[in-house]
């Protein structure tokens, strides 16, 4: 879509009051280049070829178990604290090996998760996806993802209007989650929303809309100083 096709919008938020004036294509294909960069010299290719290498056909069960606690354990919480405790809590519920299993044990495992991740609406909530899971079985499951995802996983415990992107995302469908950085990043960008600016990136760089949003993300939690790289003005000295 040409850059030129969002021109109403950069005058104009989301509530209808006035916005920010939107940045060149060029300077937000610098500020996407410069992060992609600084993400691989930080050492995080690899988790941009895992986002990039995703796909909901190829998501086993376990994998979706796995991704489903992460999101519901990191709501509201910061990534180092999750990633750390992380390995207990998959300890504890038998490393995803089957959501029957899991339910088979889970008095058993949610009360060994709750030693390393102390919030019992969390972790009972793993228990009740593991149970749907089960209930309903993971093709049928999938098969309920594939036209509508985005609602089909807000029916899961402790996954709401947000954090369903989050997972949508980590089990492969192409989507961009509204995170605080990323909203941040938008507004200073004069775009709607987070969504239209990855796209635009995306359609010029052949690069998933998922793929986009990870190398912003992880950019913002690098970089302290990543909103100058959206500013109409540019970054300025020492934002590089």
């Amino acid at each position: 879509m040409p850059l030129s096709a969002h021109s109403e919008q950069a005058h104009m938020s989301p509530t209808g009051g006035p916005r920010r004036q939107q940045i060149g294509m060029d300077q937000l294909l610098e500020a996407y280049l410069t992060a992609h960069e600084t993400v691989i010299a930080a050492g995080f290719a690899s988790e941009i070829d895992w986002q990039d290498g995703l796909s909901l056909e190829a998501i086993s069960e376990s994998e979706f178990m796995r991704e489903a606690a992460w999101v519901i354990l990191s709501a509201g919480m910061r990534e180092a604290v999750v990633r750390d405790r992380f390995d207990r809590v998959a300890s504890a519920f038998l490393q995803w090996e089957s959501a029957r299993a899991i339910v088979q044990f889970r008095r058993r495992c949610i009360r060994r998760a709750l030693v390393a991740f102390r919030h019992p609406g969390k972790i009972n909530a793993i228990g009740e996806v593991a149970h749907l899971v089960v209930e309903l079985g993971f093709e049928s499951m999938r098969e309920r993802l594939r036209p509508d995802a985005l609602n089909e996983l807000q029916q899961l415990p402790f996954i709401g209007p947000v954090t369903c992107y989050h997972l949508a995302k980590n089990l492969g469908i192409d989507v961009v989650k509204p995170d605080r950085h990323l909203v941040r990043m938008a507004r200073a960008a004069g775009f709607v929303d987070p969504e239209s600016m990855c796209r635009l990136v995306a359609e010029a760089t052949g690069d998933r809309l998922s793929k986009v949003d990870l190398v912003f993300w992880r950019f913002a939690t690098i970089r302290s100083g990543y909103l100058d790289w959206f500013q109409p003005t540019g970054p300025h000295e020492g934002s590089g």
